[in-house]
């Protein structure tokens, strides 16, 4: 069969033989037996039921060894055989351009050089799914081969519940994942659903088809990075930044580091990731010895080399280690996927790689002591370093909320509401005041022919567009609007393209809007093919998460999820070509809402009418929630945004004077 052919049929009529378990790729660890005999019946049942009646006989057996092997149902068997890659858009069958641009973002997501587990259909944070198995994937693709305009595909947390009449303006999917009743939101609630197959935890952009390999993170931490040097007042150039993860999204803190140009080192527990990583050129080099680590280390301070160091351990090694020997650590964080920290996305000291896997699938509750133990000790590190100067900030991991959890010194000995630990989210003090407030977030696209040359294109008319507006700009912005330019001015050189070809950078309203409206002009023109836009949900209006993305909101609604919900809900009747809704996307179940959109343009008066509306409100909804906290920053620039658009008349607050108090 051809691939045209393959994702046409969907499940196929008869059952394709077994696959092996490959061992040459990276598998998710195997999850907690959490079901009673009960409700593994009832899992096993719900697996089923995606296949015709006469083949549940030779499927159970099957099934029912992958849920007690690996704690779920991934249907391996149906894993296809052709590549997992996005391929051109006129690759895929279809009679909607927009549902052929979600098939190519779906299998980018699962890009072997994308995907963190790509056979458990995992891209990244450990747990972050495009679907639960692989039945969900191959109906969903043959549904998107099917639909025309006039349908809307509704996605069920990666079950796709059907085709639904629609019209042209409506999304062509809109998707939630692991929506279920607050009440029902801990750790164990998530292992329990995921495991009967009823919910999953869809991330950010693994379970919206919107993830664009580590580019996307990789941009976000170079400007962190940048701003945390500033924020000390010292060049980057011979500066240590210490941090830990290489996994999918904490894979690009080395990368970011050497583009900030300043010393960095990043410890991963994980060798096939670490190799990995070294491999793809994404960190400079591997260290095994924490003497040698601290010989390099010296050595490239002193040169004021721009080098990205891992170190194949344990991090609280490396704190410990650099205390010991009095290595001036200027700024400090964790990228460890603490979200998820009882399987998988934080690893004990003090034990194997190997033996912490298998602890925490046969003895769980000692394998979350031991976390605990370890998170104490790594904070207690951290703090002799601020003592002597290190700047350290959560980095939305939720490290500081599983570090309290825990026990851990990281309290605030004076606390105010939305300052209770001794240290700051990124957001609070960087991104949020900084980038946030003023409406700047990672706004990218997606060249659908595949062709570096579209790249390249699309690079240069965005250049083009942000120096143009810069020459404009008020003050305020204009750091944000240097920052970018230098990065999409860098972007080809630094080689950040892994799977489709995409691009990211940090823009507001009025420049996505611009550079938008340009890239549908040159699809027009027969210049470019057609170009997906997105954002990741970690931007200006798309998440409520009181401890990251609304961190730096203080009038006490940090814990409402109203603008999430109101994003997704204005996009979609704005023309989003698909939407999406999730629980719990980067710092942990329960923890956050966050939505997201993708939108195809296509050259067409319907897109240029979409973009315009669609990434208007987009960004503004935020601004205007963040300047009714009072946020300085977001105050000006929705007043500003009033003035460019006489339809937008946002209640603007009045501010108290503390005196009266």
């Amino acid at each position: 069969m051809t691939f045209q052919e393959q994702i046409q049929q969907g499940i196929p009529n008869q059952l394709p033989s077994s696959k092996p378990y490959e061992t040459n790729i990276n598998h998710a660890p195997k999850r907690k037996e959490i079901l009673t005999d009960e409700e593994k019946k009832l899992a096993l049942k719900n697996a089923l039921r995606y296949f015709e009646p006469q083949f549940h006989e030779e499927l159970l057996p099957e099934f029912k060894q992958e849920l007690e092997e690996y704690g779920r149902v991934y249907m391996y068997r149906f894993r296809p055989d052709y590549e997992m890659k996005a391929r051109p858009i006129t690759y895929y069958p279809g009679k909607s351009e927009q549902a052929k641009s979600i098939m190519l973002m779906i299998q980018n997501n699962l890009d072997y050089a994308v995907a963190q587990h790509p056979h458990e259909l995992i891209t990244y944070g450990g747990n972050g799914a495009v679907f639960q198995n692989w039945a969900q994937y191959l109906l969903t693709m043959r549904y998107l081969s099917e639909m025309s305009d006039e349908q809307t595909l509704v996605m069920y947390s990666g079950h796709p519940m059907g085709l639904f009449p629609s019209h042209k303006d409506a999304p062509r999917v809109v998707v939630t994942n692991g929506m279920v009743i607050p009440n029902y939101s801990k750790p164990d609630d998530w292992e329990k659903f995921n495991a009967l197959g009823v919910s999953q935890y869809g991330q950010m952009t693994a379970g919206s088809y919107m993830y664009i390999g580590p580019q996307g993170i990789v941009h976000g931490t170079t400007i962190t990075v940048l701003n945390a040097f500033r924020k000390i007042k010292k060049e980057p150039k011979g500066g240590l930044f210490v941090t830990s993860g290489l996994g999918g999204m904490s894979g690009a803190q080395p990368k970011a580091g050497n583009i900030a140009g300043c010393v960095t080192v990043c410890a991963e527990v994980n060798p096939k990731i670490t190799k990995i990583r070294h491999e793809q050129k994404w960190v400079n080099e591997i260290h095994e010895n924490l003497d040698e680590l601290v010989e390099r280390v010296r050595k490239a301070q002193d040169n004021k080399e721009t080098v990205s160091l891992a170190y194949l351990g344990n991090i609280v090694e490396v704190w410990e280690k650099f205390d010991q020997e009095n290595l001036r650590i200027d700024i400090g964080s964790d990228q460890t996927s603490l979200h998820n920290p009882w399987a998988g996305g934080y690893y004990p000291v003090g034990q194997s790689f190997e033996e912490s896997n298998a602890m925490m699938a046969e003895n769980p509750e000692l394998f979350k002591q031991k976390v605990q133990e370890t998170l104490r000790r790594h904070a207690a590190a951290i703090n002799k370093h601020t003592e002597k100067g290190t700047y350290f900030f959560d980095y939305g991991n939720a490290f500081l909320l599983e570090a309290s959890r825990a026990g851990a010194d990281v309290m605030s000995e004076n606390p105010t509401l939305g300052r209770e630990f001794r240290y700051p989210s990124y957001v609070q003090d960087i991104m949020g005041p900084m980038c946030f407030d003023y409406g700047f977030g990672p706004f990218r696209w997606v060249c659908t022919s595949g062709k570096p040359e579209d790249l390249q294109k699309t690079d240069d008319i965005a250049c083009q567009i942000l120096e143009g507006i810069q020459q404009n700009s008020p003050e305020e912005i204009q750091q944000q609007m240097k920052d970018n330019i230098q990065w999409i001015k860098g972007a080809q050189e630094n080689k950040l393209v892994v799977g489709s070809q995409a691009r990211i950078l940090y823009a507001d309203a009025e420049g996505r809007m611009k550079i938008a409206e340009a890239f549908n002009k040159a699809i027009k023109n027969g210049e470019i093919g057609p170009v997906v836009l997105g954002r990741d949900h970690h931007d200006v209006s798309g998440t409520d998460s009181p401890y990251r993305e609304t961190s730096n909101i203080y009038d006490g609604s940090r814990f409402t999820a109203d603008m999430a919900i109101h994003n997704v809900i204005g996009d979609s009747f704005r023309g989003a070509t698909w939407v999406s809704i999730h629980n719990g996307g980067g710092v942990g179940w329960g923890e956050v809402i966050n939505g997201g959109f993708g939108m195809l343009l296509d050259g067409s008066d319907d897109a240029d009418r979409r973009l315009k509306s669609m990434l208007f409100w987009d960004v503004n909804n935020g601004i205007s929630r963040r300047s009714w906290a009072r946020n300085e920053g977001a105050i000006f620039a929705i007043k500003r945004a009033m003035e460019v658009e006489p339809n937008l008349k946002v209640t603007l607050p009045n501010l108290v004077d503390e005196s009266l108090f």
